[in-house]
């Protein structure tokens, strides 16, 4: 009677024991699909910084900007 109480008791825990490394397992896959995911989509913003070629020889630059250049729009003190 012990050895068949010790055996069903140990078939639960296994169980327990296989979900909970299934969730972690799917837990890890979700999150790292979520971060691809948004790695993917994102698009930062263009941040201020010096051009290439532009400013002192001591200012740091960036080598190869994925930013267009901003043409500055004419003002109307400037048009006159």
């Amino acid at each position: 009677m012990i050895g068949a109480a010790t055996q069903a008791g140990g078939v639960g825990m296994r169980r327990k024991v296989v979900l909970l490394v299934a969730a972690g397992v799917a837990l890890f896959i979700a999150a790292n699909a979520h971060l691809i995911y948004v790695a993917t989509t994102s698009q930062p913003d263009c941040v201020a910084h010096v051009r290439h070629g532009e400013g002192s020889p001591n200012n740091f630059s960036a080598a190869a900007s994925s930013c267009s250049p901003k043409i500055a729009k004419p003002t109307k003190a400037s048009a006159e």
